[in-house]
């Protein structure tokens, strides 16, 4: 049976950052924008492309697809594709460079984040977008500053582009060989893997999946870091470890603490299977996100309504445990500023609390640790040595590296 559509407010907004990496704050990206809007949903004016397909090259930042597309020889952009999202959001400066107008009669618009706070984003319809050989003309965005974003990932990021974007070719989220390719219809594609039938009533995929015996609707968002964000109503989960408080949920509307555990069902997507996954459990919409979508290649139809998944084998795939030094921070160049301490931890111990602004990481300054190398010093250190700033003096704090969630 076809998924249902999910009501305005339960649409959540994407995730970024997260569970594999628990010291990270967790950023949102789209936004769900309210009725009276529903222009914004419509695909671009025009679509051409100047090959049979446009292959994108991508970096795999955390669990996000970052594509670069050049502008001139000097300068490019760097973007995400967020199949959770239903607009897409740009810069000022992209729209100063690909050159946008604002829609006649056309004032700021209601748009909803993931913890229900609503804000007004300004609409603006680009000339032109160029992904490699593919230009999108008459894109309708939302304005939108993506700094906080930029500085987290440690890349400029440029704009966050809505699911609807795509909606005259096929979309291919390529995680295992990091690229994004888009197709135009016509062009005979072998899709191989499973196929499930989305709903796109609100602008965004919607599928069927299998919790243990129970099943649920699920939205495919590739804008969201974590791996399953699951609302637990109307199910029965049953879990072998937590969920505990320990992730810091920061959308671009509010922060939130997050719970996080590890789930004694397996988790049935298709006919792959994954073998207790680790959850966020949330209020909102359960949603896949990239801690979960990296496994595979994902192709979206919207001609078709369909989502087509890939992986060379079917065995179960299993999830990593969940590290910490029970820290998130918020990022910007020149400090991290601690925005949550897991209660219980070591830090929490040795008195290191929300606000304290970190320098220096090992040592080294926090700008020579971008996103991947501080991921992985996490994912294989014993321990790590913060030194935090306040007013003239300096502490070094060192911290041992945990499984949050085994």
């Amino acid at each position: 049976m076809e998924p249902q559509a999910p009501s305005a407010h339960s649409r959540p907004l994407a995730h970024i950052a997260g569970v594999r990496l628990p010291a990270l704050v967790i950023l949102g990206l789209a936004w769900l924008v309210l009725a009276g809007c529903a222009t914004f949903h419509l695909p671009p004016r025009h679509t051409s492309m100047e090959s049979a397909q446009t292959v994108l090259p991508a970096t795999l930042v955390s669990n996000f697809l970052v594509i670069e597309t050049p502008v001139d020889k000097h300068s490019s952009y760097h973007f995400i594709v967020d199949t959770g999202s239903s607009v897409t959001l740009v810069t000022p400066d992209l729209v100063k460079r690909f050159g946008g107008s604002t829609p006649a009669n056309q004032t700021p618009m209601r748009v909803r984040g993931a913890n229900g706070e609503v804000k007004l984003l300004n609409p603006v319809i680009l000339k032109r977008l160029q992904l490699g050989s593919a230009r999108f003309e008459g894109v309708r965005a939302l304005t939108h500053d993506l700094t906080d974003l930029s500085n987290h990932l440690g890349v400029r990021i440029d704009g966050v582009l809505g699911f609807p974007l795509f909606r005259q070719t096929l979309l291919t989220l390529d995680y295992l060989q990091s690229q994004i390719i888009i197709t135009p219809y016509g062009v005979p594609t072998a899709q191989p893997g499973v196929t499930i039938p989305f709903n796109n009533e609100q602008n965004t995929p919607l599928i069927p999946i299998q919790l243990g015996a129970e099943s649920l609707v699920a939205l495919v968002d590739s804008g969201s870091d974590a791996p399953l964000s699951l609302n637990t109503v109307g199910l029965h989960p049953t879990f072998l470890s937590g969920p505990k408080p320990g992730v810091l949920m920061a959308t671009l509307a509010g922060d939130r603490i997050g719970m996080t555990g590890r789930l004694a069902q397996p988790l049935t997507i298709g006919a792959y299977v994954f073998e207790n996954p680790i959850v966020n459990v949330t209020d909102e919409l359960s949603s896949i996100g990239g801690g979960l979508l990296r496994n595979f290649t994902v192709t979206f139809d919207q001609k078709r309504n369909q989502v087509t998944f890939f992986r060379s084998n079917y065995d179960p795939i299993h999830s990593a445990p969940a590290r910490s030094t029970g820290l998130s921070f918020t990022k910007i160049p020149a400090y991290w500023r601690v925005a949550a301490v897991v209660a219980g931890s070591a830090a929490d111990q040795l008195g290191v609390q929300p606000g304290d602004l970190c320098t220096r990481i090992n040592d080294e300054p926090v700008a020579a640790w971008p996103y991947q190398r501080y991921s992985e010093l996490i994912r294989t250190a014993a321990r790590v040595t913060y030194t935090f700033i306040s007013g003239n003096d300096e502490q070094q704090v060192t911290l041992p590296v945990f499984d949050l969630v085994p």
